[in-house]
């Protein structure tokens, strides 16, 4: 567990971005129970933390993609550290929508993209990884060479590995699930007996097993 996943993990827990409540699970829009919630828009309210984020991307995509030319943000979350992390890099920016605008150009791609440039794509989180694959999927189609994508957090799920595996996409992130609950564990925001059940979430999400799993 390197010090940068666990400094963003102790910024994460500390405003709250992330927080865990495995006795009183969160319900996601498809139904399923989830023992953790994220917001990491809350990170650019706070400029130490904020700034953390930033270079630390910047830090990832040298260090993985040192060929970027361009970065696209998803929408919505992704776009404002694309924006800040391609002005640290001196790099073009621009966003992928969820969907075609319904008007003018109806674009779904903004910004001036070159078919053939390389692309990183910059994600806020990642959970199942549907959503940030087929921004990829819609940068590849436009010309794109997409590299891979960036994030501030994962939930490292079985599932999400292995639909980006299958898609080729390389993804790298500056904390991750396993992080977040060992720190939460060190910090006093869960007990200790709560890890396996978190864990246990993780690896199998349509398993309620491991709610209640500490009564």
């Amino acid at each position: 567990m390197n010090d940068m996943k666990r400094r963003i993990a102790k910024h994460l827990l500390s405003i709250q971005a992330v927080f865990f409540r495995p006795d009183e699970p969160f319900i996601w829009a498809s139904g399923i129970k989830s023992p953790i919630y994220c917001d990491n828009r809350l990170t650019l309210s706070e400029p130490e933390i904020r700034n953390d984020i930033e270079t630390g991307l910047r830090g990832l995509i040298l260090e993985n993609f040192p060929e970027t030319e361009m970065l696209m943000g998803t929408s919505t979350a992704g776009i404002p550290h694309a924006a800040i992390t391609a002005h640290l890099m001196g790099l073009p920016m621009g966003y992928v929508r969820s969907g075609n605008k319904d008007h003018g150009r109806k674009n779904r791609i903004e910004g001036k993209l070159t078919p053939g440039q390389k692309v990183v794509v910059v994600e806020d989180l990642i959970s199942t990884g549907g959503s940030v694959i087929d921004v990829c999927e819609t940068l590849r189609e436009a010309g794109a060479e997409v590299l891979g994508i960036v994030c501030i957090s994962t939930y490292r799920m079985k599932k999400s590995i292995e639909k980006l595996k299958t898609a080729g996409i390389k993804a790298v992130s500056l904390t991750d699930f396993d992080t977040l609950v060992e720190v939460a564990a060190e910090d006093g925001y869960i007990s200790r007996d709560d890890i396996e059940r978190l864990i246990a979430f993780r690896d199998n999400p349509a398993d309620e097993s491991w709610i209640g799993g500490s009564k």
